[in-house]
């Protein structure tokens, strides 16, 4: 049942909004999940004249979740319908891994899918994460077009499509085999990239991935959130390469880099500090949403950026030796209670006092990013931050933790030649102050680090003229939704 209150928004909504084609948008929980359809949603909205149903899980919502989606902000025609929170408690523990813990989440919230959607009027498409496949069986019965957005790298998705088969060929865990793994027309993934959920075959966290992306092929069209010039030699092979027809591959679509719009705050300290330093002289470290380290290598880190002598922005977390993905669904909970100078090295506020600025769990990441003085960012290489970094022209010390980032911290290293990565990456073991502070050094002194700050901006100038009227994303997107207009404007 959809509460009284989300009825009353739906027919309001729908009211003003009944001339428009109109589609629902629906994300898996977590904020690199929800700000990419988020940005999808008012880029379909603001740029190409459709009403958008965003659908909301509510069932263990983080605090950021929560304040994203009832911003007051949000555009004229994007309607955010909350799906009731459920009780999963008897089917997760603290210890159910993020992607089983997902899976389980949203299989039990869209069970009332089918009539939220009727409540919708049946909306002309839906849009969906790689996580939410359940939705095909609901969209199939009403004959609702979906798509995946598929929010990870090109290669990630290349690498997706090939899974099946790979666990069909190989009877050993893929994290011992013998050589990198080859993905049909792309980069070989050496194994020790593998992102976590594929590391062991046996557990519910294997199975669930294996699950969602068996189905990729049932999408009506998957759309990326990258755009064919950062990544040609997987978007190629996707389109062309025998393999991916065969499986078959639904028609792929790069609209992106679709990437939040931070609203500068006027008086942001962050930005204000920044202001005062010199151009292209601070490094930025930030780690996700929900990025943590372990208190021994937090105080590596701080050591290193001491050393260093270089001006830095650290966006300080309370230390956790638990996985850094323990944090995935308790986003925004800790900002009134995170104390920097209670886990940082002693003394070393008071010491980095003139090159540097620690605040407590969170700064507006993009526009730190797009700040003149920003020179680097030191970065766990999730998808949005790597979209944003780029965007902005920003070189990266590659830091990935969790999930497929290990992936792109390698591709940004070894293809795109915009970040470095430090010796003991990933996780084996601290990383010392020593390596920290060569590459720190490196990237906003020395001349490689000129060399990847223009190519930083080379893939700036290609993102944006991918986004605009003609371009390459902007052109495809209006493809997908040229025939709903259509259809719209046979039915008036």
């Amino acid at each position: 049942m959809i509460s009284t209150h989300v009825s009353h928004k739906l027919r309001t909504t729908m009211a003003a909004e009944t001339n428009k084609p109109h589609v629902a948008v629906l994300s898996s929980p977590g904020m690199g999940h929800i700000i990419p359809l988020l940005e999808l949603a008012k880029c379909l909205v603001i740029d190409h004249g459709i009403h958008v149903s965003f659908l909301n899980i509510t069932t263990e919502a983080s605090t950021a979740q929560i304040q994203l989606l009832h911003s007051p902000t949000l555009p004229l025609g994007l309607d955010v319908v909350d799906i009731p929170a459920v009780d999963i408690s008897a089917l997760v523990s603290d210890d159910t891994p993020i992607v089983a813990r997902l899976s389980i989440n949203v299989e039990e919230s869209l069970k009332p899918l089918k009539s939220i959607l009727i409540a919708l009027g049946k909306p002309q498409a839906l849009f969906i994460d790689l996580f939410c496949t359940q939705a095909f069986d609901v969209c199939k019965e009403l004959s609702i077009p979906t798509f995946t957005f598929s929010t990870p790298s090109t290669s990630f998705l290349a690498f997706c499509l090939y899974l099946p088969t790979l666990d069909r060929e190989v009877e050993c865990e893929f994290i011992d085999l013998p050589e990198p793994v080859q993905v049909p027309g792309c980069s070989p993934v050496r194994t020790e990239d593998l992102l976590d959920q594929v590391r062991n075959r046996k557990i519910d966290e294997y199975k669930w991935f294996l699950f969602h992306i068996s189905r990729l092929p049932m999408s009506d069209g998957i759309l990326l959130n990258s755009w064919e010039d950062f990544e040609p030699t997987s978007h190629e092979a996707i389109r062309k390469h025998p393999f991916y027809k065969q499986i078959p591959t639904p028609p792929v679509f790069p609209v992106g880099p679709l990437i939040k719009h931070d609203k500068p705050e006027l008086d942001n300290e962050c930005l204000a500090w920044l202001d005062k330093q010199p151009l292209n002289s601070v490094l930025f470290v930030a780690l996700g949403s929900g990025g943590t380290l372990s208190a021994a290598q937090l105080t590596e880190l701080a050591w290193g950026l001491e050393l260093s002598q270089q001006r830095f922005l650290l966006v300080a977390r309370k230390p956790t030796d638990a996985s850094a993905s323990a944090t995935f669904f308790n986003v925004g909970e800790d900002i009134n209670v995170n104390d920097p100078k209670a886990y940082l090295p002693d003394g070393f506020l008071k010491r980095t006092k003139e090159v540097g600025l620690v605040v407590p769990t969170w700064a507006q990441q993009v526009s730190v990013l797009q700040h003149p003085s920003t020179g680097a960012f030191l970065s766990h290489c999730g998808w949005n931050s790597t979209l944003e970094s780029m965007t902005h022209g920003v070189p990266m010390i590659a830091w990935p933790l969790y999930a497929e980032q290990r992936m792109n911290a390698t591709m940004l290293v070894e293809e795109v030649g915009v970040a470095v990565k430090p010796v003991g990456i990933p996780g084996k073991g601290v990383v010392d102050r020593e390596e920290i502070e060569r590459v720190v050094r490196l990237v906003l002194e020395g001349e490689e680090g000129n060399v990847m700050r223009r190519k930083a901006r080379e893939q700036k100038m290609s993102a944006v003229k991918a986004l605009e009227f003609g371009g390459s994303s902007h052109e495809l997107l209006s493809s997908v939704i040229k025939e709903w207009k259509i259809e719209k404007e046979i039915s008036v």
